[in-house]
């Protein structure tokens, strides 16, 4: 292939028909990629699964739970987000009464999702479990986070009192954990606790399109927004038309100033955009805020003092969000990123175990995987369940991978960031598709 070809070639994306108009745009944010899909999918205004069209307003206005899903996705593909954020059966039923038509064009999107395919029998296979299950593992979860953030104060207080090294560890530790185990709740219906995401300054709602919508259904793809927002200072995508070796080996080594600023870069996207173009600015914005205020009021610090230290807080407690998250599951030279080979069927659930290495060195506690994205594989797969069910569902994983040449990869933390590395490094594409052979 000639450089030619080979550019012309990383102008597509493995999983779909078009090259994602929003990554054409000199600004990349989550209402970009919003506007681009929209543009891409061609689903004439309104919404679309798989080969048809329906108005789903009158479904937003009885269900509130699930109208911010519904608002934001108008005139969108949401086939994959409908079947794994809904496993029941009701909603299905409920479609025909909102069908409008079929829709002109092809879907963009490769994926499949036969309904003998892995990924709609491992959901008949958990929705059946489901039936029968415990919940009480979610109250677990409840209690997980609540005691986190009852720590996040805490720590931050005597960290004010006493100005100890080991307090503050300890409160931007709380705050990592705090957002690492807020984002088990802004996948699913509106709660309190996705609000306390905010204390990182970052925000739920833009999470949960860029990370819910996104990230989850498009993985390592270059429809994924969380990876074209770290771009070009942090490149995933193996192709040199990306970035050059040597942006590629800086990458490796800001990549712990790239984790600190993560909570500033995203609360100055959101007053830039709401000053440039339309307001994103949100009254749980001021949740972030909290903390230093609280510090303020319940110590004998003054104003500029109890700043300084939430900022301290705020840069370690960034800086431990991105290392854990960005080292969590995905990056690695064995994981399909977009430009790999990739399976002829293109079953959406076997794309979604191909972009992800689980780490497999913190199953053994409950907090460890609510706040290291531990069960990484079937929180893809159903992310809105809650992370104390999906402990449940290996049974019925194991079976179905088996079943359809699937394998579920374990390593641990090192080895994430070992791989994580020499995939910023990476510029050669995986030849061969996953399932063809073993991989190393």
């Amino acid at each position: 292939m000639t450089p030619k070809q080979e550019l012309e070639a990383w102008r597509i994306s493995g999983i779909s028909r078009k090259y994602p108009s929003y990554r054409r745009k000199l600004f990349i944010s989550h209402e970009s990629w919003l506007e681009g899909k929209s543009q891409d999918d061609e689903s004439e205004g309104l919404w679309r699964i798989r080969d048809k069209l329906y108005d789903l307003t009158d479904f937003a206005k009885r269900h509130p739970g699930g109208a911010f899903w519904i608002e934001r996705t108008k005139g969108t593909d949401i086939t994959e987000p409908f079947e794994s954020h809904h496993i029941g059966e009701s909603a299905s039923r409920l479609l025909p009464k909102y069908e409008v038509r079929a829709a002109k064009q092809p879907r963009n999107y490769k994926f499949t999702l036969d309904e003998n395919g892995f990924y709609m029998t491992l959901k008949r296979r958990v929705r059946d479990k489901l039936k029968a299950l415990n919940y009480k593992p979610t109250r677990k979860t409840d209690l997980l986070h609540s005691g986190i953030l009852a720590a996040l104060f805490l720590f931050t207080w005597l960290d004010g009192r006493t100005d100890y090294l080991l307090f503050k560890g300890l409160a931007a530790l709380s705050l990592c954990w705090l957002g690492t185990s807020a984002h088990n709740f802004f996948h699913q219906r509106d709660n309190w606790r996705m609000y306390t995401f905010n204390f990182t300054l970052m925000n739920y709602t833009t999470w949960r399109i860029s990370h819910a919508l996104s990230h989850h259904v498009y993985p390592n793809s270059l429809h994924d927004l969380e990876m074209s927002l770290f771009e070009p200072f942090l490149c995933w995508v193996p192709s040199r038309h990306y970035a050059t070796k040597l942006q590629r080996i800086i990458s490796v080594f800001i990549s712990p100033v790239v984790y600190c600023l993560l909570g500033y870069v995203q609360l100055i996207e959101r007053i830039v955009y709401s000053l440039t173009k339309s307001n994103i600015m949100f009254w749980h914005d001021v949740i972030g805020f909290s903390l230093p205020a609280f510090l303020y009021l319940t110590t004998d610090l003054s104003l500029g003092d109890a700043l300084v230290k939430w900022l301290t807080i705020l840069t370690s407690g960034s800086f431990l969000f991105g290392f854990i998250g960005l080292t969590a599951a995905h990056h690695d030279p064995r994981i399909y990123h977009d430009g790999d080979a990739v399976r002829p069927d293109h079953d959406w659930g076997l794309f979604q175990i191909d972009t992800i290495i689980d780490r497999g060195d913190v199953k053994w506690s409950d907090l460890l995987v609510l706040t290291h994205f531990g069960e990484h594989a079937l929180h893809h797969l159903f992310p809105t369940l809650d992370h104390g069910v999906l402990k449940l569902l290996y049974p019925e994983l194991q079976q179905t991978l088996k079943e359809f040449n699937g394998e579920l990869r374990e390593i641990n933390h090192w080895g994430h960031i070992k791989g994580q590395t020499q995939q910023l490094l990476r510029t050669e594409v995986n030849p061969v598709p996953p399932g063809s052979k073993k991989l190393a």
